[in-house]
């Protein structure tokens, strides 16, 4: 099953995805800028190589996650170096986080 919301964080609105998975869940809270999503994301891969680093890829993981709310509520174990550009670090809750994407 695949579920795609709509959530308003201070006035700035997000989509969540959802997608289950056999003995897991896939979780992105993203908006136009950037997304956080659950452990399955392998952040380092977009500062891995020069040509992934060019894109800017504005993203981090949280670990330990099962819903949305988990996600939005837990701190972030990796990001990228454009997410740190944008002031997102490791252990800034995701939701904080979501609110420096603009």
């Amino acid at each position: 099953m695949f579920n795609v919301n709509r959530i308003t964080i201070e006035d700035k609105e997000f989509y969540t995805y959802q997608v289950k998975l056999p003995k897991t869940n896939l979780l992105v809270i993203s908006n136009d800028v950037g997304y956080f999503m659950c452990g399955a994301l392998d952040v380092a891969v977009f500062d891995s190589k020069p040509h992934l680093q060019a894109r800017k890829v504005i993203c981090g993981r949280a670990l330990g996650v099962k819903t949305i709310d988990d996600l939005l509520n837990a701190p972030l174990k990796e990001v990228t170096k454009a997410a740190e550009q944008k002031g997102i670090t490791e252990g800034m809750i995701v939701r904080d986080a979501l609110l420096k994407l603009d």
